[in-house]
């Protein structure tokens, strides 16, 4: 019996259980997608990955806004690579058809850099208050 395959940041694979395990990550977050037919973008956008099946034939894939389920069967095969800030770019493909997806923070567009950065807070449209402890409020003298 030969020895499994092993795939160290990037790989191609093909059978059902290797798919639905380098998928399985995906579940529960939010991705970007976008979906191609030869070299064009056809679609991308944002959505959340609901489900991850396999041996469903009934069960198809889609990707909505709202939700997304992945069927390992209807794809041919996976390239998957880690990108710069490790984590990974996913790449199903059915004959000229592919999608891509990337795991994408809430908040940032689809096309704009997922590189990491510093967390801004704008405290413009806020004032502050101080509270005064019960102590304090009983030392005042009434004038």
């Amino acid at each position: 019996m030969p020895p499994a395959k092993f795939f160290v940041n990037r790989g191609i694979v093909s059978s059902r259980t290797d798919l639905l395990n380098v998928l399985r990550p995906l579940e529960k977050q939010t991705v970007a997608y976008r979906y191609y037919r030869g070299h064009e973008l056809i679609q991308h956008g944002l959505g959340w990955v609901e489900r991850i099946v396999t041996n469903e034939p009934e069960t198809s894939t889609f990707f909505t806004p709202l939700s997304i389920c992945l069927n390992v069967d209807s794809f041919e095969h996976l390239e998957f690579e880690t990108r710069p800030d490790q984590l990974l770019t996913y790449r199903l493909v059915q004959g000229d058809e592919a999608v891509v997806i990337d795991f994408a923070p809430t908040g940032i567009p689809v096309g704009e850099s997922l590189e990491p950065s510093q967390l801004g807070f704008d405290a413009s449209g806020y004032v502050q208050m101080e509270l005064l402890g019960h102590d304090q409020i009983e030392d005042e003298e009434p004038t």
